[in-house]
């Protein structure tokens, strides 16, 4: 809110420095911490490993405080790059811990295989700001590269980590419920997943310009996602019973909502592999930004409110679901329809930033009502 107040009325504030607290603290303290909580819930309670985890959760907590409390004030500079430095070992620390302590019992299931690949994207991803770093000292933030850095950060974090740890809780459920995940559908829904991943990236260098070979490259890896979701979907289908009986009827119905921001997602990438669409979005940042929010609260927070209200680590209302909901929907409809005014010369409302303020306001109203209510019944 206080971003989008920047276009409404003139603030005594940096913009670009409090973009940076705004997705630090958006990735790494809500997305992060929640799915990090939840493998911990799902494999390692009761194992008797708390003093560890919490060594590591608590040096997590003063990472992102740290970053919370500097970003705004001096975007990268000095104690900011220290703490977001730290928070990477503090992310490397557990991962170590996941896949040192992981409990003989999972090691050969299919959800921690695909927890571990999704740690392993983790870690991948940091490649990105060490090089962010090397590239400030060198070229400058102007060159391409600072850009292709944070690209190259922001892909394998919420393709690799995010998403694919939330497919791994998923099939965790089935698992713990007793169904029977075909061994066939899996591999091939995790080859196909892992390699549209990696070939996923290229689509974030497109806007560059490169060789031919790139937007072939690109396009596999777009194609390849749909043919994934389309395997993982069927896994689903064979145990849509299984999981109706497992879930409350709101984390179901959240869990339908996303498989259609998921649907939405994967075919806005795919037409991010054409030439003329890759143009479009490099010259028209709302779409940029559209899409980005499109993962990050619809795909990816939507997930975590149905399974951390499944396994009893929040108490999600669903009116206060809905005024979420429509915060986001709305806030959405509004960001792609500023997008498009510009792409097709439409008329433009010229109250839109301050309405776009007023429907995002639903938004913290809502997660700030799920936290009091979640703190008055703990």
């Amino acid at each position: 809110m206080f971003l989008r107040f920047f276009f409404v009325t003139p603030l005594q504030a940096n913009f670009r420095f409090v973009v940076h607290a705004h997705s630090h603290i958006a990735l790494l303290g809500w997305v992060y911490i929640a799915l990090s909580t939840l493998i911990y819930k799902m494999y390692f309670t009761g194992e008797r490993k708390e003093k560890r985890y919490l060594q590591i959760f608590i040096f997590t907590q003063v990472t992102l405080i740290g970053m919370l409390f500097t970003f705004p004030f001096q975007g990268y500079a000095l104690f900011s790059i220290i703490f977001s430095t730290l928070f990477l070992f503090a992310s490397y620390f557990l991962a170590w811990f996941v896949f040192r302590n992981i409990p003989p019992k999972y090691r050969q299931t299919y959800s921690y295989r695909l927890i571990r690949m999704a740690l392993w994207f983790m870690v991948i991803s940091s490649i990105g700001p060490w090089a962010i770093s090397v590239v400030m000292v060198t070229l400058g933030s102007t060159s391409i590269w600072y850009k292709l850095s944070i690209y190259f950060y922001l892909h394998f974090q919420y393709n690799g980590w995010f998403i694919l740890a939330l497919t791994g809780i998923l099939i965790y459920l089935l698992e713990n419920s007793n169904a029977i995940v075909n061994q066939k559908d899996f591999k091939r829904f995790f080859q196909l997943m892992v390699t549209s991943i990696i070939l996923g990236f290229f689509l974030s260098v497109l806007w560059v310009e490169p060789p031919l070979i790139f937007y072939f490259l690109a396009g596999i890896g777009a194609v390849l996602q749909i043919f994934a979701f389309q395997q993982l979907f069927l896994i689903i289908k064979k145990n849509y019973g299984i999981l109706k009986s497992t879930l409350k009827p709101l984390n179901l119905l959240l869990l339908k909502l996303v498989g259609i921001f998921l649907l939405v997602k994967i075919l806005m990438q795919l037409l991010s592999s054409f030439p003329y669409f890759v143009n479009l979005t490099y010259n028209i940042i709302d779409f940029v930004v559209g899409y980005l929010h499109w993962v990050f609260l619809g795909v990816v927070s939507v997930s975590l409110f149905a399974f951390l209200d499944h396994f009893g680590l929040l108490r999600l209302s669903k009116k206060v679901f809905y005024v979420y909901l429509a915060g986001f929907l709305l806030s959405e409809a509004l960001i792609f329809y500023k997008g498009t005014a510009i792409w097709l010369a439409l008329p433009f409302q010229v109250d839109y930033f301050l309405i776009l303020v007023i429907i995002s306001a639903l938004i913290p109203i809502a997660v700030l009502s799920m936290l009091i209510g979640n703190l008055k019944s703990s």
